[in-house]
Order: structure tokens, then sequence, then C-alpha cells
């Protein structure tokens, strides 16, 4: 004769339900609002350079394209005919996209390169090298910071103008190469945190300044160059004015420029806003793409840089 017992089946426990947190509900408000604040822009873009603009001047309000087409877009890479343009509220106006977009890929990637290798050179100088009057020199130097640009825009335009570098993409990329107090203070900050520990030693087996720096430095240093170079080339391609006031020929104008320009050959009363909107979100869609790959990479090592 066998004997069970049997256990009382106790029921699970009840989850305890978090009781509400005002600062966390209001912190999550506020990302949400930061989040939509953000994205809006961009989708009331989309929006304008999928409608029509006869369809615009209709729904002005509707969220949704307005008689969804693609003809903003064909009208930026010339594949609309004017009369085709006209028919969708367009000015039958046309831009050379591709030649645009050549020459501000031109400017934006010459300026950032010779902006970091030189800044780089001089934060070395400033941060390794020791000479009479570095501090004050750096100071000074510095203290450019503090005056606007517009106020350098004269006096840089009449050196491009005595040299005769209008309309040329030298004189356009000059001032941007020698004249970036920023970026020199940012990567001399880095190097004054550098070890020198390897520095040291490369000098007692007779290496120079010039093979530290580029076999050493550099290197070390390969997650604030890159982060510089973002950034500088980001500013460089959003940059209007200097282009617009040394660059007015076709041949070396930059696609921002090229968007001013397609603007004022509308008709004043009569904008072709949605040809306008596709050539802007074409013209972001690089800065975009650069800063979707190479930003997370570039923050997050930022950190781990150093000697190794």
């Amino acid at each position: 004769m066998t004997t069970t017992t049997s256990r009382a089946t106790l029921p699970a426990p009840a989850r305890r339900r978090r009781p509400f947190n005002a600062r966390r509900a209001g912190a999550w408000a506020l990302i949400v609002l930061a989040i939509a604040v953000s994205v809006l822009p961009f989708f009331w873009v989309l929006r304008t350079a999928l409608s029509t603009n006869n369809a615009l001047a209709a729904n002005a309000t509707s969220l949704l394209p307005a008689e969804f087409s693609f003809g903003a877009f064909l009208r930026v890479f010339g594949l609309q005919s004017p009369a085709d343009a006209v028919a969708e509220g367009g000015s039958g106006a046309a831009i050379n996209f591709w030649l645009y977009l050549r020459n501000s890929i031109i400017f934006s990637s010459i300026t950032t390169a010779g902006a970091v290798f030189f800044s780089a050179m001089a934060a070395y100088a400033f941060a390794r090298l020791r000479w009479k009057g570095r501090n004050a020199v750096f100071s000074l130097f510095l203290g450019t910071m503090l005056v606007p640009p517009i106020f350098t825009a004269l006096p840089n335009f009449l050196l491009i103008k005595n040299l005769d570098l209008l309309n040329t993409m030298l004189g356009m990329v000059l001032p941007y190469i020698f004249m970036t107090p920023f970026a020199i203070f940012f990567l001399r900050q880095f190097f004054l945190n550098m070890s020198r520990e390897v520095e040291e030693a490369a000098m007692l087996d007779g290496a120079k300044h010039l093979r530290i720096f580029f076999q050493i430095v550099l290197p070390n240093a390969a997650a604030p160059i890159a982060t510089l170079a973002l950034l500088t080339f980001i500013g460089q391609w959003n940059e209007y004015f200097w282009p617009l006031l040394v660059g007015s020929q076709d041949d070396v104008r930059v696609l921002q420029v090229g968007l001013g320009v397609f603007k004022s050959q509308s008709p004043q009363g009569a904008p072709d806003w949605s040809g306008l909107m596709a050539a802007t979100l074409i013209s972001a869609l690089p800065v975009l793409v650069l800063f979707a790959a190479f930003g997370k990479k570039i923050v997050n090592s930022i950190g781990f840089s150093g000697i190794k």
C-alpha cells in the first residue's frame, strides 16, 4: 500500500505594479517632443517635394503629399521638360544639379582635408614644441574666435581679388584652410592630454618632430581628427555666403548657392516650392549618410583613443 502526499499549489505572487512616476513620464514626454520637433521639418520637406505645386496651393495644410508626384525630383535631375514642369505648377526653371553637386563635393573635401591637416600641425606646435611667446601667440590666435566671420569677409574678398582668384576653387577654399582657430584649439587640447612616453622613447632613438607627428601623434589622434573632419565637412557643405561672394560663375557654383539661384529663377508670385524642397532634400542626403555611417563610431571611439 502506497501513500501519496499532495502539496498545495501556491498561487504565483501577483506582479507588483510600478507606481506612477511623474518625473519619468515627464522625461519621456520631453523625449517624444524633441523627436517630433526634429523629425517634423524633414517630414514636411518630403511631403512638399512629393506634391505638385498646384495641389499644394489648394491643400496647404494637408499632412500627406497633395497629388503624389515625383515630378519635383525629375526637375532637379533635369529629366522633366519645361512644359511638364509648368503643367504641375512649376516655373519651368532648371538647375544644373550634377555640376553643383560635384563642386560642393570638391569644395567641402579640399577644405576639410586642408583645414584638418594644417590645424593638426599647428596644434602640435602649440602643444609640444617649446618656443618663446607660444602661449601669447596662442591666446591672440584664439581671440580671433570672437571676431564675427562677416567682419573678415571684405578683407578676404579683397585679398582673393588681388590674387586674381575670383571664380576659382582655390579662391573659395583658401580662407577656410588657414583660418581655423576652433580646430587648432580642439586638437591642441587633445594633444596636451596625450601621454608623452612613446614620443620621448622615439626622441631617444633619434626621431625628429616631423616623424613623431606623422607616425605617433596622428595615428593616436584618429578619433578627434575624424570628429573634426566630420564637423568641418558638414559646415563647409552648408556654407553659403563665401561661395556666393567668390564663386559667381556656374562652373564653380556650389549646391547651396545653386538652390538660391533656382529659387530666384521662379516668379516671385509662384515659387517652385516642390522643386526647391526636392533639391534641398537631395542636397542634405550626403551629410546625413556620413553622419549616420560614422557619427556613432567616432563618438564611441573618443573615450578609448590614446596611446596603445
